[in-house]
């Protein structure tokens, strides 16, 4: 017996409708929907244990979001045709469901939690991604897993001034934003995505468009699990709590963190000032209290140290290193620091700081992208690496990790659209972050633009950015301006925006509290915009504009159009022309073919080289016009002419028929001209009875006068 069918319907108002079901597929999961538009089918699930393992203390949440290869009727790449480690662009969506549902699980849930997303059939008018919050959150409306609200995700595009929801990639292409938003009924939880310099108000009035299909979506999974039948939520055994403990620990420790918290310090001497009123603490309960109660004495601490430290900035309006609300840490920078890369620059703020590389090269150097859902290449793209080092820590290497990947994307989206249209180059920028102390993905920002400019890429704009953030305790309020590490983890929102002097063109907001006004965030993007130009202008002080030209050991790169009937000549039997060229030459050459036309891109650092490689392609695509004078070198002697090479264009020849040498006849060739010779011809065109091109010496030469016939003498 087919098991029965639940469905709920969205409708997005332009002719298109989500359909969310449950009650055919995964029916062990704890909560388990299938959601489809157009032919696009994605299976979200949800499974969570019964019990936290012993000694976790925290949520451990693992989303998973995978595109089947079979989903678009394709095999996978490479050795193995299996599907294995996740691509960056799943690993971003994980990253984009992740933090919204994380915050939303009861503080003291610490059972596993494992949420799966799978691209099961894949329509190219739709970008799966954009559904992979709804079918989350839907499945986790069907589950008996403590969760405190329902939420849903939507991409947001613009094109010629309107708003669409979830556009397809194609009209991505014509959209100056591309916004995810994530959200509940009440308040927004997370955006990020990339813009083409538009304003604070256009990007509010972006969120709240997505805001209300966002509502729509949220009712609709209501609808489902009240149809399918709501589950009681399952009890589980909360943390152990004693209250008599944490007012010991408050009483000891409260006043203490207060004044450290409020006299500013740097990072390790705060830190190791937090640590020695730990000590003291631990030092009030006696060993048997310690070894059963041990672990509450440290919750409880971390606790007090938030409430102490976020209530400096409350009360005093200063932080803990001692800045103002709205102050910038200090900036220093550096570009050209490393000598033998193509463009560099060392970006310093505060206790952060990012060492960006900037490496150009040719579209065969272009990131490949391949997978079920997009295929294509980026001649723009960034690498963003995070030592433990830059931490103070020693911990194991285990990979890029999921947060280096999305730091890297939100700082290549930042500065991509910067680059010319026209630009030549593959371009790859890397960031090493050297120090963290907060916002190091915003460094690597202000970092990777300088680099750039030191490399010479001519960028439409310079991008920086700045990282807000914003404590409340539902009364009182404070943005901060350039956050620390410490405010992030202790404040409730992180809101990172990059942009130019004429607008934004990247954003990501992670915010921890329900509830989030508006106005609040209004003043944030007002508070950014003044921190993000401040930041500019100290860019601008180091490198006030793009060098001119690239550096002399960087390579140099010529774009050449040819016909497209001539590539095979330029790449020769088996590669031989080109191969040859490029070993005697120096260069790298390569050869794309782009509506019937060969694009040709010259590699270098030698501009004779260069100009060797010109010359070549001149000579290979060399065409005579009718009735113009060219010169010519003998380059071969026959019984019947001599084959001549065009001194402009060396490599091509053409016969010059004995007949063509001069006016007079001929008996030998070496009578008139001779190997080495150089002369000039006019070219006559393609005989019609040869058919072969015919060029002619005597036809610029004058033509003697006819000799008059006598008159036959008179009969007698």
């Amino acid at each position: 017996m087919i098991p029965q069918l639940f469905v709920e319907k969205i409708d997005l108002g332009d002719g298109r409708s989500i359909t969310i079901e449950t009650g055919r597929l995964a029916k062990q999961a704890d909560g388990s929907v299938v959601v489809r538009i157009g032919n696009t089918v994605i299976l979200g699930t949800v499974v969570s244990s019964r019990k936290a393992s012993p000694g976790i203390d925290f949520l451990p949440l693992t989303v998973d979001y995978r595109e089947k290869f079979a989903a678009a009727g394709r095999f996978p790449g490479g050795f193995f045709k299996r599907e294995a480690r996740p691509s960056d662009s799943e690993v971003l969506t994980m990253r984009l469901v992740d933090r919204v549902l994380r915050p939303l699980f009861p503080s003291d849930y610490h059972a596993e939690v494992q949420v799966m997303i799978q691209l099961m059939s894949h329509d190219e008018e739709v970008m799966p991604d954009a559904l992979a919050g709804l079918a989350a959150s839907a499945a986790l409306a069907l589950s008996d897993i403590p969760f405190e609200t329902l939420i849903s995700e939507a991409r947001v595009g613009r094109i010629d001034g309107k708003f669409i929801i979830n556009p397809s990639r194609a009209q991505l292409e014509l959209s100056d934003i591309d916004m995810m938003i994530g959200a509940s009924t009440d308040s927004i939880a997370m955006v990020e995505g990339e813009m083409k310099e538009i304003s604070e108000a256009e990007m509010l009035e972006a969120i709240k468009f997505a805001h209300e299909h966002i509502k729509v979506q949220i009712a609709a999974q209501e609808r489902l699990a009240q149809a399918f039948g709501k589950k009681e939520v399952r009890t589980y055994e909360g943390e152990k709590e004693d209250e008599a403990i944490y007012e010991k620990v408050k009483e000891a420790s409260y006043d203490k963190i207060y004044a450290i918290a409020s006299k500013g310090s740097a990072k390790h001497e705060r830190s190791a000032a937090f640590e020695e009123v730990k000590e003291e603490v631990k030092a009030l309960f006696t060993e048997e209290e310690l070894t059963e109660n041990g672990d509450l004495v440290s919750k409880y601490f971390k606790k007090v140290n938030k409430e102490a430290v976020r209530n400096v900035t409350l009360d005093l309006g200063t932080r803990l290193d001692g800045r103002k609300t709205t102050e910038i840490r200090d900036i220093w920078c550096e570009v050209d620091y490393l000598p033998s890369v193509h463009g560099s620059a060392l970006f310093t703020r505060g206790e952060t700081q990012a060492l960006a590389t900037a490496t150009l090269g040719t579209s065969r150097e272009a990131n490949q992208i391949d997978s079920p859902s997009e295929q294509g290449e980026e001649k723009f793209y960034l690498h963003y690496n995070f030592p433990p080092f830059s931490t103070g820590e020693a911990r194991p290497l285990r990979g890029t990790s999921r947060r280096e990947v999305g730091h890297g994307n939100l700082a290549q989206r930042a500065l991509k659209n910067m680059i010319p249209a026209d630009c030549p180059y593959t371009i790859r920028v890397v960031s090493e972050v050297l120090e963290s102390n907060g916002s190091s993905s915003m460094a690597t920002v202000c970092a990777g633009t300088l680099s750039l400019m030191d490399a010479g890429i001519q960028m439409i704009r310079p991008v920086s950015g700045i990282a807000m953030g914003l404590i409340t305790d539902g009364e009182r309020f404070a943005v901060l301006s350039d956050i620390l590490g410490d405010e992030d983890h202790l404040g409730d929102m992180d809101f990172k925006v990059t942009g130019t002097s004429e607008g934004i063109t990247a954003c990501q907001m992670d915010i921890k509290i329900d509830g989030l006004k508006y106005e609040i965030m209004e003043q944030a993007l007002a508070q950014a915009r003044d921190g993000r130009l401040h930041i500019l202008g100290k860019l601008m002080e180091t490198l006030a504009q793009p060098n001119n030209d690239v550096k002399v050991h960087a390579p140099k790169i010529i774009m050449r159009t040819i016909p497209g009937n001539f590539i095979g000549a330029l790449i020769g039997p088996g590669g031989k022309v080109i191969q040859e060229l490029q070993k005697a030459t120096g260069t790298t050459i390569v050869i794309n073919e782009v509506d019937e036309q060969g694009v040709v891109e010259i590699l270098g650092t030698d501009p004779d080289g260069i100009a060797a490689v010109l010359a070549k392609i001149d000579s290979i695509i060399f065409k005579p016009t009718m009735g113009e004078s060219y010169e010519v070198k003998v380059i071969k002697m026959l019984d019947f002419g001599a084959v001549v090479e065009y001194t402009a264009a060396p490599g091509n020849e053409v016969l010059l028929h004995v007949s063509e040498l001069a006016w007079e006849r001929t008996e030998n060739v070496t009578d008139v001209v001779n190997m080495g010779d150089v002369f000039m011809v006019k070219y006559l065109g393609v005989d019609p009875k040869t058919r072969k091109e015919k060029v002619s010496r005597k036809a610029l030469m004058p033509r003697p006068p006819r000799e008059e016939k006598k008159e036959d003498a008179p009969k007698a």
